[in-house]
């Protein structure tokens, strides 16, 4: 059967390693890069929590005020629900049979990454403006 999938491909789809959807491996390298992202923003963040340890909340905010923290915190945020949507997508496409329960529960999931993500960000502007 896998044989017959790959004669259906043109020759240079096939050097491509480009499927029908166009898209090849661009899904995959957005996520390995997202994760890679996360590793040295994940260590920043609990260095950062750490050093918040047994301070007041005015010292927390004042912390996150600062430019360069919150920017990193967005940008932590962002990598975040990013790659959390698109590992959601990969497990959806491969263990959900039902086509129209897979459109529903990726679209779900993409308005919930979006959601979170923007939620995550407006608090953090919030802190950072003194609201």
């Amino acid at each position: 059967m896998a044989a017959a999938g790959k004669r259906m491909l043109t020759p240079l789809k096939r050097v491509k390693g480009l499927g029908s959807a166009r898209s090849g491996t661009r899904h995959f390298w957005i996520q390995r890069v997202t994760a890679i992202a996360l590793v040295p923003l994940t260590l920043w963040l609990v260095w950062v929590i750490l050093g918040l340890v047994g301070q007041d909340a005015f010292v927390a905010r004042a912390r996150l005020a600062e430019p360069v923290t919150g920017m990193l915190l967005v940008a932590y945020i962002a990598a975040l629900f990013w790659h959390t949507q698109l590992g959601l997508q990969v497990v959806i496409e491969d263990y959900v049979h039902t086509r129209w329960m897979e459109v529903a529960l990726q679209i779900l999931v993409k308005f919930a990454a979006v959601a979170g993500a923007v939620l995550a960000t407006l608090a953090v502007i919030r802190i950072a403006l003194g609201n």
